[in-house]
């Protein structure tokens, strides 16, 4: 069946062990979100690029599967912002405006500092203890010049604090978020310097003070903005 074949593939192309069908991980999610989750992924990484075209026939062919759950997939994407339509060209990735940017640090901003502060009055000694360790995974691999795996230990990081924080809604808004927030940070982001903002985010979560947590959180995103829109953007101003 052409939906064994997906899976084959994926396992081939991440290069990791996926879980088999007969593990029961994988049979409940419909394919048109593997796949989704698939060339969302690809575009976070940086293999499917800002203005690529996206041809439904290329990726069913690709991900060995019928053209209906890849296009599917696209809707989805499109609806989640990642993908849009051009006269031209069909379907591409989408390029990022600078008011697109702007508004994801605006809402980032807010978002953060909320989780943030919930963070350091709900945190326990575990998730205190999971989150450095994060850290210090960030830093080892910012020390070996693995910047795929610093990246990755920082994306945890950030994805652990809305946990640490108990409340599902606020993390499942996040989750999206911080999937394109990886996307930009990419490009532009100082691996050194975020070990270091996150070192002072980590200390005011562990400090039990909800303003200066949240403070921090402030901070640390409106340096990321920063960066991002210089990196981005100074070509053009």
């Amino acid at each position: 069946m052409k939906s064994k074949g997906l899976f084959k593939k994926l396992v081939r192309q991440d290069g990791t062990a996926l879980p088999s069908l007969s593990e029961g991980t994988l049979r409940d999610q419909p394919l048109r979100e593997i796949v989704r989750d698939k060339i969302r992924q690809r575009i976070y990484s940086g293999q499917y690029a800002p203005g690529g075209r996206l041809i439904e026939r290329d990726l069913a062919d690709e991900f060995d599967v019928s053209r209906l759950p890849v296009r599917e997939a696209l809707r989805m994407l499109r609806e989640e912002g990642l993908v849009a339509e051009r006269s031209t060209r069909g379907l591409v990735v989408r390029e990022l405006t600078r008011a697109d940017v702007e508004e994801l640090f605006d809402v980032r901003e807010a978002l953060e500092a909320m989780s943030c502060r919930l963070a350091a009055q709900r945190a326990t000694d575990t998730d205190l203890l999971a989150l450095k360790r994060l850290l210090e995974e960030a830093k080892d691999a910012t020390g070996r010049q693995d910047a795929g795996a610093a990246r990755e230990a920082n994306g945890r990081f950030h994805d652990e604090i809305p946990r640490m924080a108990h409340n599902e809604l606020l993390r499942n808004i996040l989750e999206p978020l911080h999937g394109r927030l990886q996307w930009l940070f990419r490009q532009t982001d100082d691996l050194e310097l975020l070990c270091s903002e996150h070192e002072q985010l980590l200390d005011a979560i562990a400090s039990g003070d909800t303003e200066l947590a949240a403070r921090a959180a402030e901070q640390h995103v409106r340096s990321s903005r920063h960066r991002t829109l210089h990196a981005l953007f100074q070509q053009a101003q």
